[in-house]
């Protein structure tokens, strides 16, 4: 039987859930969701480590342009290593779901943090000067971002700026 997330998507009984282990990642938590997928935080078995696991919603499962845009955020992410992006370590799947195995960023995207009130300039400049250096690389690296907005930008525990959601990149 099927449920609807609180963010409006629909997640069959295949989709994880908390204490369910898919391929080597055992699902710890729920930490959110977007227009591509929901977010678990999960351990993997094989080397002792938290990651995030980004899976592809079923309600979309029939929309072969989305199932598209969630791979190759995953192969356009993966050719960057750059510490201001946020780091995909495999793409996966599970009985027919694919997910993508992240990095685990603890903080919060900049859309919630603008949501708390103005941010002072040095930190605003800082991240501003982080996320650039992070667009130029993947510039360099012959990839273009175009959907960067603060849903997409990520501020850590420790105040450093990443660029998450290479979705809808273009190699150029």
């Amino acid at each position: 039987s099927d449920l609807v997330s609180k963010d409006g998507f629909v997640l069959s009984s295949r989709q994880p859930v908390v204490g369910r282990t898919v391929s080597h990642y055992r699902i710890l938590q729920r930490l959110g969701g977007g227009g591509m997928g929901v977010v678990f935080r999960a351990k993997d078995l094989r080397l002792g480590r938290d990651v995030a696991l980004k899976f592809f919603p079923d309600s979309l499962m029939s929309d072969s342009a989305a199932l598209a845009r969630f791979r190759r955020e995953a192969h356009t992410a993966s050719r960057i290593n750059h510490p201001h992006i946020c780091t995909v370590h495999d793409i996966d799947e599970d009985d027919g779901e694919p997910f993508l195995v992240m990095e685990l960023l603890t903080g919060e995207t900049l859309k919630h943090r603008l949501m708390r009130g103005p941010i002072a300039v040095p930190e605003l400049l800082e991240w501003s000067s982080q996320i650039s250096d992070a667009l130029d690389a993947a510039h360099n690296a012959g990839i273009v971002h175009r959907d960067i907005k603060p849903a997409n930008l990520f501020i850590t525990s420790r105040s450093q700026a990443k660029v998450l959601d290479f979705g809808l990149a273009r190699a150029v």
